[in-house]
């Protein structure tokens, strides 16, 4: 089997997570510059075997897009064209934000680690992979 990995597409930031080859455990890959997001993923998969790609949808809580939808889809069209052989897939994000900082309370993180947007990037690209895996099962 391959990994699957999942994108938390922000407009500076974007969060990244991966399962195990085994797809049994989601955790948190690295944030990285969106400006770098292109590069950074053809890197992975040349490293690592990627059976497909969850990228959260964003919507507001009333099922509208939001505004970064756009931006979203123009990596996914960008994406399909350039890497056909590893398929992306949209995948609803909403509230994978408040999620993510729900869970560093809960995990016990100070403030200042729980001001740390990358980090809370990368629990939100957790959140959607453990979501897309759950709905599969």
């Amino acid at each position: 089997m391959a990994r699957i990995l999942s994108i938390d597409y922000g407009k500076k930031r974007t969060g990244l997570a991966v399962t195990d080859p085994l797809q049994i455990i989601a955790g948190g890959l690295a944030t990285v510059a969106t400006s770098e997001l292109f590069d950074y993923l053809k890197a992975y998969i040349v490293r690592e075997q990627v059976e497909m790609i969850v990228i959260g949808e964003p919507r507001q809580p009333n099922g509208e897009p939001s505004e970064n939808l756009a931006r979203v889809q123009q990596f996914v069209n960008r994406w399909r064209k350039a890497v056909p052989e590893v398929p992306i897939q949209y995948y609803d994000e909403r509230f994978t934000s408040v999620l993510a900082h729900q869970a560093m309370l809960d995990g016990g993180l100070k403030k200042k680690a729980r001001q740390n947007k990358g980090l809370v990037d990368e629990i939100s690209a957790t959140i959607i992979l453990e979501d897309f895996m759950r709905s599969k099962k």
